[in-house]
């Protein structure tokens, strides 16, 4: 009996920390929130982030909230000698926060610390094959997503990405799509959706959708979607997610279920931009 009592008390206690613990965060990002953006940012914006014109005036204001934020809970860290400034770390946030209009999914959770290099990187993994020989292979990446709560990105691709806000390349959205994918656990092109029926009709569309992907980069052909998405599911999930934010009337008219399911899971219709 004395074991049971124990036990409720401290999961009485546990919930009571844990409510406790919520309502502060909440408190906390309501008083950043609510702090005037500072002009030196929104110079940045506006100089590094074309994108932001286009959004409506309500958006611009909530995207402007969560960047506040955003900023104020993330690590960036400088690699290879680059010391961060300011316009790096506006840069990045305002393309990550884009993913978290009107459902800020509690700020990417899981990420702590943003690692910035000058340009591309250098990663090497081992690899090996059925005849159990092994090699290192190393690749040169411009972004990449840690389920362990990093983002690595290239400060020159942020910047090219970031230029041209219709051409459908953009390494922000690319690995903060991954992010939102790694919530739920090892990224697989399934993030948190709102019930069984949601996940139902998203896995549908998007095997469908990933299959004629795969298809067409098999036999060769052009398509709206980069081949990379062929990869593996949760690539074809950040492709789809860069294309749907820069290239929203060219997905809806080639890939209509697509944009649909895109459109129900980030809650924004850009189309209508």
């Amino acid at each position: 009996m004395l074991a049971i009592i124990l036990i409720c008390v401290i999961a009485t206690g546990a919930i009571y920390w844990i409510a406790s613990s919520n309502n502060r965060i909440k408190i906390r990002r309501q008083a950043i929130a609510s702090m005037p953006f500072p002009t030196a940012w929104r110079k940045i914006i506006k100089h590094r982030v074309p994108y932001f014109r286009y959004l409506p005036d309500h958006l611009k204001l909530e995207l402007k909230r969560h960047i506040k934020i955003f900023m104020s809970e993330k690590i960036f860290i400088g690699c290879d000698g680059l010391k961060v400034t300011d316009e790096m770390k506006v840069t990045i946030a305002t393309q990550a926060c884009l993913l978290l209009l009107n459902n800020p999914r509690n700020y990417y959770p899981t990420l702590k610390q943003i690692l910035i290099y000058p340009s591309a990187f250098k990663v090497s993994s081992e690899q090996s094959n059925e005849l159990g020989l092994s090699w290192v292979q190393q690749r040169v990446l411009s972004g990449e997503s840690w389920q362990d709560g990093k983002v690595i990105l290239s400060w020159q691709d942020t910047l090219e990405g970031a230029q041209d806000p219709f051409d459908g390349n953009n390494v922000v959205i690319h690995e903060f799509a991954h992010q939102l994918d790694q919530q739920t656990g090892t990224a697989n092109g399934a993030p948190e959706l709102s019930s069984k029926l949601a996940y139902e009709s998203w896995s549908s569309v998007l095997s469908k959708e990933f299959a004629l992907l795969q298809a067409k980069k098999q036999q060769g052909e052009s398509s709206l979607l980069s081949h990379y998405g062929a990869t593996n599911p949760a690539e074809f999930f950040a492709v789809i997610s860069e294309v749907f934010f820069e290239q929203p009337k060219a997905l809806a008219n080639e890939h209509p279920e697509l944009y649909r399911e895109l459109k129900g899971f980030y809650q924004i219709d850009p189309l209508t931009w």
